[in-house]
């Protein structure tokens, strides 16, 4: 099973070929969706790395694989922008979760 890259910058492409990821750097909607259902149509890919700046431009795309689909597992990642998370991110997806505060 491979991994496959889709960013919206050069850096975090780079950086991810320098670890044998494969991948593309977007800039649109159209090539978005092109590329991601090339990526499905290849069976060997069952992880998609997307950034997280790309994901939150297009959330519309990416929700609809990720409801509809079991492979490939789009993961979010932060680029070189960093990350836009808040930083008790896993605390509270914990708490909702189970329903208890940490």
């Amino acid at each position: 099973m491979q991994m496959y890259l889709i960013s919206d910058n050069v850096d975090t492409y780079t950086g991810m070929r320098l670890a044998g990821v494969d991948g593309v750097v977007i800039h649109s909607k159209k090539h978005l969706r092109q590329q991601l259902e090339k990526v499905m149509a290849n069976k060997e890919i069952g992880i998609v790395l997307i950034t997280e700046k790309l994901s939150s431009e297009f959330p519309d795309i990416i929700n609809e694989i990720k409801l509809n689909r079991r492979l490939p597992l789009i993961v979010e990642i932060p680029d070189r922008h960093g990350t836009g998370r808040n930083p008790d991110f896993i605390t509270s997806y914990v708490s909702e979760a189970i329903g208890l505060k940490l």
